[in-house]
């Protein structure tokens, strides 16, 4: 079966170094039919020079999500428009997989599910939102699947692992521009539900994602200002929620943000002063909010065509696995398989009870490192195996999937 034209959209802004690695994970994607569109400052687009005529480019340097994705789309030529952030980076067979959700009936926006900092732990599976914007999460399977949401809410997509057919993002005009930032892929999801569109979600379709700091929070996920996560609340309120109980519902809002920033304060990553400080911008944000202007939006489609991007994973993935000791070993021989047109991914385990981590490294390189007695999922007990091969090869059983590992050099 032909795969259907894919555009994927990445916006960013003051991250060239994380733009450039999205883009390198994405120039590795198992798919045959697919274009990237990248949306950044300037310092971004010069970071991804090698691709000047491999990929969409437009300059944007404002601090406006919505504006941003807006400008993707307008440039999007494929039949299903996906997103991912730019500090995110998808496994080889996040698309392949991705798509499998539209062969769901009625299906017109598909998520993926999101690896957090570690690169084993899930931040976001399946979830659904109701319409004070309050997240819960669903119960997820193995397969594609739409799921069964609670009474007055409807399914959440993540801007950082999600697609959608263009022509259903034309019919409500994409992204609200209200949003600067936060709550924006959640008012697009109560407008396509509005709209009578079905949203599906595919656990096999993953991406890693970073969390890396920005204007709103430090490198330690601790958060800076509150602000537009106080705007953004106003307008989604606003928009969707019974409007003689915004104080109310910003009022619990508020208390949920009080008690993460007490936990920051708890783990020493923010000082006592910053408590107070903290909620004044989150209450100042909310008050901007109240005044934003709820005005129309739409896509302006810009002139241009479909520019199919040549994946560089010509030539199958390969599994390296070693001892720490070997790590620059095993690099070396990792940097002349990627350049053959592989997915590499390398195991360095130690003999410690080190839990795992996995990172992905420009060039393009996938590198799972911890103990060998270690665990990888946290929920799991204690690691039971038969040496170094036997846990090379439960790893291995782990995240081939992904990867479409097929070969181990021991």
């Amino acid at each position: 079966m032909t795969q259907p034209p894919v555009s994927v959209v990445v916006v960013s802004r003051h991250r060239a170094d994380l733009l450039k690695r999205c883009v390198v994970g994405l120039s590795q994607l198992l798919y045959s039919n697919y274009e990237i569109v990248v949306v950044s400052d300037p310092a971004g687009c010069k970071a991804l020079s090698d691709y000047t005529d491999k990929i969409k480019m437009t300059v944007f340097d404002e601090p406006n999500i919505s504006v941003a994705r807006n400008l993707g789309i307008a440039q999007a030529d494929g039949d299903i428009i996906a997103f991912i952030d730019d500090d995110a980076v998808p496994e080889p067979t996040w698309l392949a997989e991705l798509i499998k959700g539209f062969e769901l009936d009625g299906v017109a926006a598909v998520g993926g599910f999101v690896r957090g900092r570690n690169g084993i732990s899930f931040q976001w599976k399946a979830g659904a939102v109701d319409k004070t914007g309050q997240r819960v999460d669903l119960q997820s399977g193995d397969v594609p699947f739409v799921a069964d949401v609670p009474h007055g809410h409807v399914a959440k997509l993540e801007g950082t692992n999600m697609a959608i057919r263009r022509k259903a993002l034309a019919s409500i005009g994409g992204f609200d521009p209200g949003f600067h930032y936060y709550l924006d892929e959640t008012d697009l999801c109560l407008r396509l539900a509005k709209a009578g569109h079905r949203i599906a979600f595919v656990p096999g379709a993953e991406v890693h994602h970073g969390f890396a700091e920005n204007a709103t929070r430090s490198a330690a996920r601790a958060p800076k200002s509150l602000f537009q996560l106080g705007a953004s609340k106003a307008v989604f309120l606003r928009k969707h929620a019974n409007s003689a109980k915004l104080e109310p519902y910003f009022a619990s809002y508020e208390q949920q943000q009080r008690r993460r920033i007490l936990n920051y304060l708890v783990y020493g990553l923010i000082e006592p002063r910053d408590v107070a400080r903290l909620l004044k911008t989150l209450r100042d944000g909310f008050a901007e909010g109240l005044n934003r202007p709820l005005a129309p939006h739409g896509i302006v489609r810009q002139n241009s065509s479909f520019l199919p991007f040549q994946s560089t994973a010509t030539a199958g993935s390969v599994l390296l696995a070693g001892r720490t000791w070997q790590r620059a070993k095993l690099r070396q021989q990792a940097y002349k398989l990627r350049e053959k047109g592989q997915i590499v991914t390398i195991f360095l385990f130690g003999p410690s009870f080190r839990r795992h981590h996995v990172r992905y490294e420009t060039p393009g390189i996938w590198i799972q490192s911890g103990g060998l007695w270690g665990r990888s999922d946290r929920r799991a007990g204690p690691v039971l195996t038969k040496g170094f091969k036997g846990r090379v090869s439960q790893e291995v059983s782990r995240c081939a999937p992904m990867r479409a590992l097929v070969d181990a050099d021991l």
